[in-house]
């Protein structure tokens, strides 16, 4: 059976097919269309129709997406993509195509990728986390991702940073979402942006910053001990709660070899154990983990198209 994976970004659409054995057998590339919702549906549906075009036979579909289908209705909330917030995306989709859809969050596809072939693929419960724009994180155990009765497990970013201090982490903040001192606002690649540059008063870019650790400057250096503490504590808390058997970071801040330097010794100074031993890998797929991971989720759901 193939497999259809759409990954919605706020610029492109891709569009993956992926046969059994995990290989890619079609991949197509479009804009987004975020004018209106209708022009976002009917570029959506065409993507869908121009794959059923090239293949002509039947295939499972699995939608990754920037935000959340709301438990109550099965309306979009969260995503950066406006036109598509509390709309029932879903109900028309599968209304159109006249089959079920699957669709998830950008980490939990990424999770869902990363647990079956990849970086993962070996263990029982996998936590991901991407460090990008945002801070996001999923739950996959036994190769199904872990939903939860509100559709929100596994998010890490919109957690209270823990152990939180002004004088340490810097200035309180207010998420976009409302809450104060959100991980994200800390652990991605724009909160650490935002806050080393307010720290030095500088204007560097989270990547020109990893350059500097990587040279290893002495600010960016003694900056980056703060960063690795507070994701440690963020990641700490996921095992106290969770206790994956392997972390996989994904993101543009997985990149960096410095993130898994002594990580593992940060987060064991945390955890509720005497002994922590979870890896912290990185993923295997990089940024097509996305776009795998929603295929697999179409694959896991069945119900292909006739």
């Amino acid at each position: 059976m193939l497999s259809l994976g759409i990954d919605i970004g706020g610029s492109k659409i891709e569009a993956v097919v992926l046969n059994t054995a995990g290989e890619v057998v079609y991949l197509q590339r479009y804009a987004t269309e975020k004018q209106s919702y209708a022009a976002f549906f009917h570029r959506l549906c065409e993507v869908i129709e121009q794959v059923r075009d090239a293949l002509q036979q039947p295939f499972t579909i699995g939608i990754c997406l920037p935000g959340t289908v709301e438990a109550s209705n099965r309306c979009i909330k969260n995503s950066n993509i406006l036109v598509i917030n509390q709309q029932p995306l879903p109900e028309m989709l599968e209304a159109h195509l006249k089959q079920p859809i699957a669709i998830s969050n950008d980490a939990n596809c990424f999770t869902l990728s990363e647990a079956i072939d990849g970086a993962g693929r070996s263990y029982d419960t996998v936590f991901g986390v991407i460090l990008g724009t945002g801070c996001g994180g999923g739950i996959a155990i036994h190769q199904r991702v872990l939903d939860g009765r509100n559709r929100c497990a596994g998010e890490l970013g919109h957690n209270a940073l823990p152990r939180y201090t002004p004088e340490y982490d810097g200035p309180s903040v207010t998420c976009y979402c409302g809450q104060s001192n959100c991980i994200e606002s800390f652990v991605s690649g724009t909160g650490l942006a935002q806050r080393y540059n307010q720290f030095y008063g500088t204007a560097l870019s989270a990547k020109e910053i990893m350059d500097a650790v990587a040279f290893k400057e002495n600010d960016a250096l003694a900056y980056f001990q703060r960063y690795q503490d507070q994701l440690a504590r963020a990641l700490a808390s996921v095992v106290n709660l969770v206790d994956p058997d392997v972390i996989v970071l994904g993101g543009g801040l997985s990149n960096s070899e410095a993130i898994y330097t002594d990580l593992g010794d940060r987060i064991a100074r945390y955890v509720f154990s005497n002994t922590f031993t979870t890896p912290i890998v990185q993923a295997r797929y990089g940024d097509s983990s996305g776009v795998r991971g929603a295929a697999w989720l179409g694959a896991k759901a069945g119900c292909p198209m006739p």
